[in-house]
């Protein structure tokens, strides 16, 4: 099935080389070769490996392979940051919405701004002073090591490989786009540059591929939303006005409500979109690379300008793209006549309107940058994926759960470059089969497992006295059962994907049931929890507040 945009949050997140590859497979590989975008791909390739073999040789330690050893600046870190927030799929769909919907597409794009800020100025300072590698040690801090460990390394390895998944299509498609390779080979090619840079570069040359990518995007945004404007004089009311004219819903556009009718829906996916964030490891891990508390709030600062401006240029993309591609007829199918249908005629649907708008604004050698950005910017994601993964299984699993700490740093090493393997070979294995497969319901499931299991957790463990272990576990597993069973049952999934007639429930995403039931899980379970080992718990809050205020240790406190 392909892939729509009638879950919002999903366009944000599904890459559009999927869609635009199944769509128009045939044009694709009869299409000549980009020597433009090729050239620029092999330069990003070149440039990144350059970095990845200057960062090896500071990989002396488990610290400096997780976290750079703390040596990236507040500035760094939020680019790096905003950088994995700012997908390609962020890019290519939110860019699609807007060329779809209208306004609704800068609301969608609001609601995720909004919650970022606030959940991460409020994370940022506890998970700087109180972990050391990922926020499963923060959540292990004063609970039981092994069962806590257990359930937030298993659902942070769902998260991290759904959407390991996702962004493995769409640089396996963008790879075949560009060179007409077989799919399978793209996505060796793309499993090869994974384990690369994951495995001898680490943290610190994910942070520089990732800084570099996000200026390129940045860049490349920027060019296209002036670009564009100066076909209307640098006149925002005229852009509105003519994409008015052009858009087939007409005003409907300039108004919210368009995309979402139902006020449930809109209120899950709103949930997901403040949650969500504050679930993702490799988001999360992020915070470990600083020095400090301060650098912390520091990157949540840039990171939260770069993504917030990012974002409204995508609008000015999105509507520009409105007016300015029904003068190009090239960029729509042949047969199509009078007022086009803008999800059914344009070339490889919506979501590939800004690399079409980039060709029609910046010819040939705009549109080879954009497409070169565009993997450069999967690929990036897909390194910091790799990475959280990796430091899942190598330090929350095998060195706090099986080896207790005994390990020595090489050999913990080693289970990581072994990790970064075994997770390459299951997003690229997993990743051939799906390439015609609606890989919606994986995002949403990553996003809801993330939102309802690794969020609650998080905050019940940092912010309340009576989480215990009990709690955290059985709250956390309750978030993770529903939100997987919830999207089974919705529409995404039970009807477009399996195929039956109507779907047992009517929300798309499952938020607005398994976060408050995650929470209420972790109330309660803790409540009853009356065992001496919760008493403890209990009690040791107050030694971790303290050091998640002020990264100082009472003991340390004390001796001073």
């Amino acid at each position: 099935m392909k892939p729509t945009l009638h879950i919002p949050l999903l366009a944000l997140c599904v890459p559009a080389c999927v869609q635009a590859a199944e769509g128009n497979a045939s044009a694709v590989h009869g299409a000549t070769l980009n020597p433009i975008a090729i050239s620029m791909f092999f330069l990003f390739v070149c440039v990144t490996l350059a970095i990845t073999r200057w960062a090896a040789r500071r990989n002396t330690s488990t610290r400096a392979f997780y976290t750079g050893a703390g040596n990236i600046t507040g500035l760094q870190n939020g680019l790096a940051m905003a950088g994995d927030f700012m997908s390609a799929a962020s890019f290519l769909g939110l860019s699609g919405m807007v060329f779809a919907f209208g306004l609704d597409g800068l609301i969608y794009a609001i609601s995720f701004l909004v919650g970022w800020p606030f959940l991460m100025f409020l994370l940022a300072e506890p998970l700087r002073n109180l972990g050391k590698f990922t926020f499963v040690d923060v959540v292990a801090h004063r609970l039981q090591q092994v069962p806590i460990r257990l359930l937030t390394s298993c659902t942070s390895l769902v998260v991290v490989v759904f959407f390991l998944i996702v962004q493995m299509v769409g640089a396996g498609k963008l790879i075949e786009l560009l060179f007409h390779l077989p799919y399978w080979i793209a996505e060796v090619i793309v499993g090869i540059l994974m384990v690369t840079y994951v495995s001898f570069g680490g943290m610190t040359a994910t942070t520089w591929v990732q800084i570099i990518k996000a200026g390129l995007l940045l860049f490349g945004v920027t060019f296209m939303a002036l670009a564009s404007l100066a076909q209307f004089g640098f006149s925002p009311e005229a852009m509105f006005t003519a994409a008015i004219h052009a858009h087939p819903h007409s005003e409907a556009i300039m108004g919210p409500g368009h995309l979402m009718h139902e006020p449930l829906n809109a209120l899950s996916l709103g949930i997901a979109g403040m949650l969500g964030p504050a679930g993702f490891p490799h988001i999360l891990m992020r915070f470990f690379t600083v020095r400090d508390a301060a650098e912390a709030r520091k990157s949540v600062f840039f990171a939260t300008g770069f993504i917030g401006y990012f974002y409204l240029l995508t609008f000015v993309i999105g509507f520009s793209a409105i007016a300015l591609l029904s003068q190009h007829p090239e960029f729509f199918k042949i047969g199509s006549t009078g007022q086009f249908l803008l999800t059914r005629d344009l070339i490889g649907g919506t979501n590939m309107v800004a690399v079409n708008l980039a060709k029609a604004v910046g010819g040939s050698v705009f549109y080879g940058f954009i497409a070169a950005v565009t993997f450069a910017t999967i690929l990036a994601v897909v390194a910091g994926l790799t990475l959280a993964g990796a430091a899942t299984v190598s330090h929350d699993l095998y060195s706090s759960c099986i080896a207790r700490g005994k390990q020595s740093d090489r050999r913990e090493m080693q289970i990581s470059r072994i990790s970064t393997v075994a997770l390459t070979m299951v997003a690229v294995g997993l990743g051939i089969p799906f390439e015609h497969v609606n890989v919606a319901f994986i995002v949403s499931m990553g996003a809801a497992i993330a939102a309802s299991a690794n969020c609650p957790v998080l905050l019940c463990s940092i912010f309340w006295r009576g989480t215990t272990t009990l709690g955290a576990v059985l709250g956390g597993l309750l978030g993770l059962v529903s939100a997987v069973v919830l999207t089974i049952l919705s529409k995404p999934v039970w009807v477009d994907v399996m195929q039956h007639a109507t779907a047992p429930i009517s929300l798309d995403n499952p938020s607005l049931f398994s976060v408050p039931l995650a929470f209420a899980g972790i109330f309660v379970f803790s409540k009853l929890d009356r065992t001496a080992r919760a008493k403890r718990e209990i009690a040791a809050f107050d030694a971790q507040e303290f050091i998640s205020q002020t990264g100082i240790s009472p003991m340390e406190a004390t001796s001073h």
